[in-house]
Formats: structure tokens, sequence, C-alpha cells
């Protein structure tokens, strides 16, 4: 796309670090009739965005980006009311009116200029500071989807999102179209509104009222890969044909007549992790066995490529997105029972208290004796196991009792450190041979979940504990304290929420113990929800920035390698410590730091920003599974709890997880009302009915919009 004579200026100031002269404007822009640039630049100088600089205070010397809140950005997300971009630099985000975006969709590079820097109050509120778009530098060239209607015998394309008015077609790319498909397309022409733009249709995905199609499109609009490279498939086709050599087996520690099991749910096909316990005279002997990816995945491979790009799998559905090719997520990588496996071993020992006096870290082979379920264990553990079950895990029978034992102190521990204990819920999504959701359960967890997650907390916390003590480069899983504005936030809305739940302090153990007083109380769902909200997003880093959720100063993630990429890059920076088990030299340090410096934190940002693609692609593309559910259940009526209000109506969740909004407008027969909102509870004035967060409420399924994943509830 030709960049105008504006574009390439603005991008020539605001990348160069010094003001710049006509003539190097020309040169860096690569303009050749330097006189071109005198209406450009006057131009920008009236608007504000450029200004000249002084030359002892007499003539002008350069041009260089006006101050006064200017600054480069991408274009995150787009709505119908309003969009939010981030600043390049600095990765703050900001909130565009609508009629402020000047068109740009997701991916546009601009030039922003903050308006407001007084961010809202209350839950619900806006958190981001406001700006405007100046400036469109670079327009973005990823396909968008929508969904074709018919006006008037013409078709046109309605946006997914971002727009209410359908955009005019121009090519229709050869494709037979139809009221109601999903699409993607390309945009021709841009105007400096939304409506303004026109289309170019480059895909039919199907009908839009089937969410499977719905994620489809999705996939290709966020560009998540579904294809492997040849080379990656090659290399992953080739790895698992030559399978083990016992070369490979003997310099490790040979631990495959030692009782290694693992634990997963019942439909898991990539078992990246397995567990040993024992129990001893001073305590317990604890061994997290980890797939050893980065054997097979080496640095400058096809498969590491891609999986560096992936990030990690995602998870839609009973659908699977993997950061590896199955061959070794399902296959040589996967700890299949019964099958020797190559594995990264964590060997820990705890004393009574279970607390960790010593761990190793070692490469081994193992062959896990039975690939458990957490469903089945837990049936063990309530004793209503039948006699399939107790004959399956008959050889850990008394391997189990301990495991349970070490996992409770394991979790006392933590919360007496004062980690709060936040409960997530999660959906389970249920589909028929063809793919179209017929039931949402909410995904429970019972004893045997938490002792597998006590048990790789634990492992985690070793793996960044050996990288300090070694001071090495690495990835850290990190999560910072919440912002003091957001404690505030939580502490005025609980305040609203009742006068029990006073939040003294801003500390780990002070949200630890309003969630303990919450707990078995109508309200403990939403003040986990708000709890949850005040706090840091947790992300990646390559320095220990400490995890304030868990209470720890040491913490990465090291258990999971075939479906996340941070895993995997560890284990190949840890892989080079651990080569004949001899101390780490000084001069072995600074080599590791020399190789992998650069990789740690080149992995730590990327994988963060993959995480939040993969988080918001799982909750996206969720919303229209539930609406597809929903949409065979219009008409019926609920019981649930309202779980977030803004100005203009509230958001109800179901106990089947399935969340939906009731519009301000549906609370009037007539559709007159006046609101009055404090984002904590919502009040129709004309009525006098109050609507707050945590209140249980009666609604009836009005309608739905599959491709939009809406659900649109009313009260009865």
């Amino acid at each position: 796309m030709k960049k105008s004579l504006t574009e390439k200026v603005i991008k020539a100031l605001f990348k160069a670090e010094k003001p710049l002269n006509t003539a190097e404007i020309a040169k860096a822009a690569g303009i050749k009739k330097v006189n071109e640039l005198k209406p450009v630049l006057a131009d920008l100088s009236r608007k504000g965005i450029i200004t000249q600089t002084k030359n002892g205070g007499k003539s002008a010397s350069g041009w260089k980006p006006a101050g006064a809140g200017f600054f480069k950005a991408e274009v995150m997300r787009v709505f119908r009311a309003h969009g939010f971009l981030k600043n390049i630099k600095t990765e703050e985000e900001f909130l565009v009116p609508g009629k402020k975006l000047l068109g740009s969709v997701p991916g546009d590079i601009a030039i922003a200029r903050v308006t407001n820097r007084e961010r809202g109050e209350g839950l619900g509120a806006v958190r981001s500071a406001a700006a405007e778009v100046i400036l469109i530098v670079e327009k973005s060239d990823n396909i968008l989807t929508g969904t074709i209607i018919e006006e008037n015998k013409s078709f046109y394309v309605l946006p997914d999102g971002f727009i209410s008015e359908p955009l005019i077609i121009r090519s229709w790319g050869g494709f037979k179209l139809r009221a109601g498909d999903k699409v993607g397309f390309a945009l021709r022409e841009r105007g400096e509104r939304h409506s303004e733009h026109t289309a170019d249709i480059t895909e039919v995905y199907g009908a839009a009222n089937y969410a499977r199609v719905c994620v489809s499109a999705y996939l290709d609009e966020k560009n998540i890969p579904l294809e492997f490279s040849e080379e990656a498939r090659t290399e992953a086709k080739n790895i698992s044909e030559k399978g083990i050599k016992t070369s490979e087996i003997e310099n490790r520690l040979d631990l495959r007549e030692e009782i290694i099991f693992t634990i997963d749910g019942a439909d898991t096909k990539d078992i990246d992790d397995a567990i040993s316990v024992q129990k001893t005279k001073t305590g317990y002997k604890l061994g997290v066995h980890i797939a050893d990816v980065s054997h097979y995945v080496r640095k400058n491979s096809a498969l590491n490529k891609d999986a560096f790009e992936r990030g990690t799998s995602v998870y839609i559905a009973d659908m699977v997105i993997p950061m590896l090719p199955k061959e070794l997520s399902n296959g040589i990588c996967s700890l299949n029972p019964k099958e020797e496996r190559l594995a990264f071993s964590c060997l820990m020992e705890l004393n009574k208290e279970a607390e960790i006096t010593a761990f190793k870290f070692t490469k081994t082979v193992i062959k896990s004796r039975l690939q458990g379920v957490y469903t089945e264990i837990n049936a063990i553990f309530e004793d209503s196991a039948d006699k399939n079950i107790k004959e399956k895990y008959k050889e850990v029978s008394k391997i189990l009792p301990v495991m349970r034992e070490l996992a409770e102190k394991l979790q006392k521990n933590r919360k007496e450190r004062g980690a709060p204990m936040l409960g997530t819920s999660e959906s389970k999504i249920i589909c028929d041979e063809n793919g179209v959701c017929v039931d949402i359960k909410e995904r429970g967890t019972g004893i045997s979940e938490n002792v597998i997650e006590e048990f790789m907390l634990a492992a985690n916390n070793c793996a960044a504990k050996f990288a300090m003590e070694n001071e090495i480069p690495f990835v850290y899983r990190v999560h910072e304290n919440p912002a003091l504005e957001k404690i505030e936030t939580l502490r005025e809305t609980l305040g609203l929420i009742g006068t029990e739940f006073n939040l003294k302090g801003s500390g780990a153990a002070d949200l630890s113990g309003i969630i303990e007083k919450a707990r078995n109380t109508e309200k403990a769902g939403v003040i986990n929800m708000l709890i949850l909200r005040a706090m840091m997003k947790a992300k990646y880093a390559d320095e220990p920035l400490g995890h304030f959720g868990l209470v720890m100063k040491e913490y990465a993630h090291f258990t999971s390698p075939i479906r996340r990429y941070p895993d995997l890059a560890i284990h190949r920076i840890l892989s080079e410590l651990i080569v004949g088990a001899e101390p780490v030299s000084a001069r072995s340090k600074s080599a590791i730091k020399k190789k992998h410096g650069k990789f740690a934190q080149e992995a730590a940002i990327k994988s963060s920003h993959a995480e939040l693609r993969a988080v918001n692609a799982e909750r996206d593309c969720e919303k229209f599974f539930m609406a597809e559910y929903m949409r065979a259940h219009i008409g019926e009526e609920y019981d649930g709890i309202i779980s977030g209000v803004t100005q203009n109506g509230f958001f109800v969740t179901l106990e089947n997880t399935v969340e939906g909004r009731v519009s301000g407008e549906s609370l009037s027969e007539t559709g007159i009302v006046s609101l009055v909102s404090d984002n904590i509870s919502l009040t129709e004035q004309i009525s006098g009915r109050r609507f707050a967060l945590g209140d249980k409420v009666r609604i009836k399924c009005a309608d739905v919009n599959v491709p939009l994943g809406q659900i649109n509830f009313v009260v009865i």
C-alpha cells in the first residue's frame, strides 16, 4: 500500500532521535523533491503534530514531533462505539471514542495524542486514559471478518464488532455469496470513518450462525496458524520415526523402575508431566518429571521457529491448536503409559512440614506406569470408585494417600504465606458429532487437580531458584503488585458491597483475608472476580520480579514444554548447567549469559504476547459456542448472578457459566428508562428497581447473535 507524503514525513520524524532539517527529512523519507515537503510540514505544524526547534533562540534549525502528549501507537481492538490503542514505546493502553479513531482498524500504526489522563472510578468504569488518532501512518493489510447481508437485492458485508453499518463490496473474489455467510475481507478503499471503507472478499467460511465457522474466521483474522511449515512437519516426522536411541539414554539417570505415573483430564493427549512420591523418615521425596522437549526441538530448527511464533497451544472447545506437531505433542514427547520417554526431572526433598530442603535437576529416562485421570482418582479419594477404577490404580494405591498428604501440607504453607486462594470458573464446552455445542457445564476441580497444581508449583519454584542461584539468563513467570489506584477502587467497591469486607492493606495476605471472609457466602463469586480484576496480569520476564499471587520471590514455568514456549526456553537454558552433573564454573556461566541472554529476553516478550493472544482467542471463541448453545434455549428462564454493571445495563452469569447482557432499555415495558449507575449497581428510576453486583436475578433468554457471540437476557 503506497504511503502518502504526510505518512512518510511523520514516520521519519518519529523514528529519528534528533530534530531533522528539511533535507534530512527528505532523505529519511525517501523523497526526491524537497520542495514538496513545505506544504506537508506547514500542515502538520498547524495541527500541532510537529514543531520547529530554534538555533540559539533565533533561526529554525529543524523539525521534531510536538511534545504535547503525542505518541506512536498500534490500534489493538475496535468496537462499535470505541477502540483501544497501545503506546508502542510504553505499552500503555488508551481508550479512543469511535469518532476519534479516524477509521483505523486493528493492526494499524497511528500517531495519537493523549486527551485525558483521568481514569473512571468504580467497577466497570473505563480503566484506560483517553486518546485520539491524529494520523494513520501504516495501514494494516490484515484480513478482517464479517457477515454477508442482503439489502435491496444487493450484498454487503457487516464487519464483526467494529461497525454497525455494512460496507460496500468492491470485489467478490470469485466466490458465490449468500446472505448469512461468514466471510473474510480486505479493505479496498479507506475513509476517515469506518462506514466509508469498502471491501474485497477474500474467503467464505460458511454459515455464520455456527460457532465452529465463526472460530475458523476468528483464527484467520487474528493470524493464529493452524498448519505447521513443511520443514517443521518433516523434522517432526523424522524424529518420530527414529524413536529413542540407546545412545540418548546412556548418560541419563535411569528411573524406568521407579513408580512414576501421570494424572490429567480424561481426554488429554499431550501429556508433559509425571510424578513420583515417597514418604521418608525425614519427610518426603517428590519427583516431577517433565517431557524433555528441548532434546528434540533444537535452537535453529524449523520446529523451534514454528513453536516460537505460536508461543503456546490454544484450546477452544474440543479443539486444540498445538504449539508442536502431533508427532511430538501426542507422540515421542508425550509421557504415554508403558512407553520409554526422555524426561527432565526435578527431584526434591521435603521435610515433614513440606518445606523444600534440597532439590536437583537432571536428565532422565522414565516409563510411566499408568495414565491417571483426575475424575477417577477423585473417586478413590471420595471412596466412590468402582472395582475397575480400584484395579487400575492398584499399583499406586499406597502412593495416592501420601501424595494427597504432601499436597495438603504444600497448600497449607501457601495459605500461611498469605497467598490468595482464588478460584476461577472455567467452562466445559460439549459438542455433538457435527461440532455443534449441545451443552455447557462448569469445569469442576477436585482433590487430584489440587495435588498436581501444588506439585507443579514446587517444581516451578525450584527452577527459578536454580537460575537465580547460578545467575544465568532465564524466563521467569512474574506477577507484579497491584497498582495502588486499583487497590483503592477495590477497597471502595468492597465497602459498597458490604462493610464486613473492609480491605485495610494492599498485600496478598489482605486480599486473602477478604476471600476467606467471603467464602461460602452469596458474594463469594463476585468478590473473587473483583480481586482478580484488581490484580496485575501475570506475564513473562527475563528478570525475577516475583509472583504476588503465589507470594514467591522465585517462580518460573518449567512443567509444560509441550504446550508453552517459555517452559521449552528454560529447559534449553537449564540443560547447559547439568551436562555431566558437574558444578557450574564462572566461565560456563559467562558463556551461558552470552549464548542465551538475548534469547531469554526475546522469549519472555514473545511468550507474553502469545499468551495474551491465546487467552483472548479462547475467551472470544467460547462466546460463539455459548451463543450457539443458548440459541436452542430462547424463551427459557434461568436464575443467575449479576456479574457486571455498566452505565446502561448489566451482565448476568448462569450456573453453567454462560453470561449474557440485560440492556437498560429492556427494564421498562415502554422502553423509556431513566438509569442511574455507580458501576456497582444500576437503578431504574421510574420503577425504583435496583440491580447490584452479586444479586440473584431471574432472567429469560431473549435472543442471541452467534457471529458476535452475544446473548441477550431480559429480567422477569
